[in-house]
């Protein structure tokens, strides 16, 4: 488990940054690497815990000890065994995860926890530059066919291990490359899509088939894809936007997160796409939400050349500090200050937006907004309150509204017949993840609503296990932590 007195030598010790006035003119990733003693040396820092709780911490019960201690040894290659045997795609997260491992660690009750997240994104690099990532071709078939409907990491995962279980995988995309949000939600500067095409270029020589371009129930017939296959496993994500229902909210220069980085992501990827373009440049920009994407939201903005940006969230301020209501080692919800936020973003807490400005044309021109605050009573939900007399006008001409997701689309699960949560989720069993019609799985966030990257590969490798439970009677696919230990 790492040196003994490891985390009595070294201090936690994660990669730099390029300066922002760099790394701005490019989207890029951005990090600097550290040098291979170094990493070392944090893997030296997982402590003999006795109980490692960043288990339960990792959706996907990543054998974390295990590769920490081979790292520390300088054992690459046994380190990415451990490391694919419980998480099939560990250059995703490694790069995009908020690591709840972390926060889990026992060194982190009252020190810096092991830098987990950024080991194990050196490892799969390691993995896939020392050529240890091949494929791996069923020794035989089942006969067995299963269509999986989306690409992203759910969709990834369950096609990969129900690929492995020797049947045929089919998986169908609506847009032109695989990837789902990993592509077009996720911008180039925290992963950048080589990273994405390395990964399909492995899954299509194991025999999965990828078909783009495929939007079932509208291009492709759902009686189609249910004549065509014995199984067939839903990973669509959760896709509609939350909305924000206040005066002037169809000004042109109002719009959807999503739409802005998903266009962006295809610009610098050479693709098309439909609609006016939206753009940053020479623009004042309000960001409308403080999470992940909000925080994407804002690189981009001052990558594309804004004048300032400005993010809204509504929820008070959180502090440094674990809160006390959030004991260890649960997630604790206090103050997150990304790579983007320190590009030059204005952070404001405590406020919303009660209208959107504009000028006789239909252009945003700006927009109001009132401080509130939270009143929080024990075994009842926070009641939201304006304060009097806080109104503020904003100049602005792009706002980005990134406030989440509120469901699945409903029209193909309309199709399937397919019963729907109060959420607008799929519902589908957690003990099997089948949908109310049988042979009909749900996996990701179609199932569970928004949610980590990391819960995607662990819903989808979940669902392969019980897909193929369905198709053969038994399956000797890993559930949670089981690991499978692939040939890497």
């Amino acid at each position: 488990m790492g040196k003994p007195t490891g985390f009595l030598e070294y201090e936690r010790k994660v990669e730099a940054y390029a300066p922002a006035q760099e790394r701005v003119k490019e989207f890029k990733e951005f990090t600097i690497p550290l040098e291979e003693k170094e990493l070392k040396d944090q893997g030296a820092r997982c402590m003999d815990c006795g109980v490692p709780f960043c288990h339960s911490g990792c959706p996907l019960g990543n054998l974390i000890p295990d590769f920490n201690d081979a790292v520390y040894k300088g054992k690459w290659q046994s380190a990415a065994k451990i490391l694919h045997s419980t998480n099939n795609f560990p250059e995703f997260t490694g790069r995009l995860c908020p690591a709840p491992c972390e926060e889990a660690c026992v060194l982190n009750i009252n020190e810096d926890p092991v830098t987990i997240e950024n080991i194990e994104k050196n490892i799969a690099e390691q993995a896939f530059e020392n050529g240890w990532i091949q494929p791996q071709i069923p020794e035989s078939r089942t006969g067995k066919k299963v269509a999986v409907i989306g690409s992203g990491p759910a969709g990834l995962a369950a096609a990969q291990q129900l690929n492995r279980a020797g049947h045929y995988v089919c998986v169908y995309e609506r847009d032109e490359k695989a990837g789902g949000l990993l592509r077009y939600g996720i911008p180039d500067f925290k992963m950048e899509k080589s990273v994405i095409d390395r990964r399909l270029e492995v899954l299509e020589e194991e025999g999965i088939k990828f078909i783009t371009g495929a939007h079932v129930g509208k291009n492709i017939a759902v009686e189609e894809i249910k004549s065509d296959h014995d199984a067939i496993v839903l990973c669509g994500g959760a896709t509609v936007s939350r909305e924000l229902p206040i005066k002037g909210a169809d000004l042109k220069g109002v719009v959807q997160a999503m739409d802005f980085l998903a266009q962006n992501n295809r610009r610098v990827d050479n693709l098309p796409f439909s609609g006016e373009e939206i753009s940053a440049q020479n623009k004042k920009v309000v960001v409308i939400g403080g999470g992940d994407t909000g925080s994407d939201c804002i690189g981009t903005s001052f990558r594309q050349g804004a004048i300032s940006v400005t993010n809204f969230e509504i929820m008070g301020k959180a502090g440094l500090d674990r809160p006390k209501n959030q004991p260890w080692p649960y997630w604790p919800m206090r103050l997150s200050t990304t790579s983007s936020h320190k590009e030059g973003a204005e952070r404001q807490w405590s406020i919303s937006t009660k209208e959107f400005l504009g000028d006789k044309e239909g252009n945003l021109t700006g927009l109001i907004t009132t401080q509130v605050e939270w009143t929080h009573k024990l075994g009842e939900r926070p009641q939201l309150s304006e304060i009097p007399g806080t109104e503020q006008k904003w100049d602005c001409e792009l706002v980005l509204l990134a406030m989440g997701f509120t469901g699945s689309e409903t029209s193909l699960p309309e199709q399937l017949g397919l019963e729907m949560d109060p959420r607008s989720n799929i519902k589908a069993s957690i003990e099997n993840y089948m949908s109310n019609v049988p042979g009909i799985f749900v996996a990701g966030d179609t199932r569970r609503g928004q949610s980590l990257i990391v819960w995607a590969i662990s819903e989808g490798r979940e669902a392969a296990h019980y897909v193929d439970k369905y198709l053969m009677g038994v399956s000797s696919l890993p559930l949670k932590g089981d690991g499978d230990l692939p040939r890497v």
